[in-house]
């Protein structure tokens, strides 16, 4: 009984990862673009590794999640697979020392005091991350407030991308985003469009782009994301999930 539910369970994914590949295909051709420069991050917060493993046998290598303690588990259970995780939650300082154990890439770097926490765990544990600067793209936000899902202002990117490159251990990638609820996907990735042009100025090397998700990543795709953070069009809806 167990192997028929795994099986239905990898069949199902397959399924879900097929139809978002094609999506992605099509984003690409309709934007002038080549499929390879689009990365596919599955964010398989609420989901258990066995799923994971499901994802690395379908040619996935690129894992996501949100929440430190459930995160730094799975990257535990999974330490035999060929994995690039990647921290794309918002990040309290008091968690970096764990996160640094595990993730390669953090997506959420969005103020100068975590970004030094980062770097000094980081050398502490004798570990490099590729750092990106989460931006807030909420136009209701005040300027140098985070907004609800975290987010450096776009007029302060520039000053937390110095404070990443300035510690050893830290490397600038790119940036990050979470189109705002109910505005405008691609309104809101022209505007991320654009504070990624001001950081590859000054960076060169950060050329990520890390925006879309299930109900958006046509629209990111078009305006430049590199790295699109996919977890219910391949793995389901996450309500039913954990309820």
């Amino acid at each position: 009984m167990a192997a028929e539910a795994e099986r239905a369970r990898a069949e199902r994914v397959a399924a879900n990862l097929a139809a978002v590949r094609r999506r992605v295909a099509a984003a690409c051709a309709a934007a002038g673009r080549a499929e390879d420069e689009v990365t596919l991050v599955a964010v398989t917060k609420t989901y258990p590794a066995s799923d994971v493993r499901i994802l690395t046998k379908l040619g996935i290598m690129d894992v996501g999640e949100n929440r430190d303690q459930e995160a730094a588990a799975k990257a535990a259970e999974c330490a035999d697979l060929p994995l690039i995780w990647h921290f794309v939650g918002q990040l309290q300082t008091n968690k970096a020392r764990s996160v640094v154990r595990y993730a390669d890439v953090v997506h959420s770097v969005d103020r100068v005091r975590l970004a030094r926490e980062l770097g000094l765990r980081a050398r502490a544990a004798g570990r490099e991350l590729r750092c990106l600067v989460q931006v807030n793209l909420d136009p209701e936000s005040a300027a140098g407030v985070l907004g609800p899902r975290g987010g450096a202002d776009p007029r302060d990117v520039l000053a937390v991308a110095d404070a990443i490159h300035a510690e050893e251990g830290l490397a600038v990638g790119g940036v990050m985003a979470v189109a705002p609820r109910g505005g405008d996907p691609a309104e809101a990735f022209d505007r991320l469009a654009a504070v990624a042009a001001q950081v590859r100025a000054r960076y060169p090397q950060a050329t990520a782009v890390s925006a879309g998700m299930s109900g958006d990543l046509e629209a990111a795709i078009e305006r430049g994301a590199t790295h699109l953070r996919i977890g219910a069009a391949l793995l389901g809806d996450r309500a039913a999930n954990v309820g």
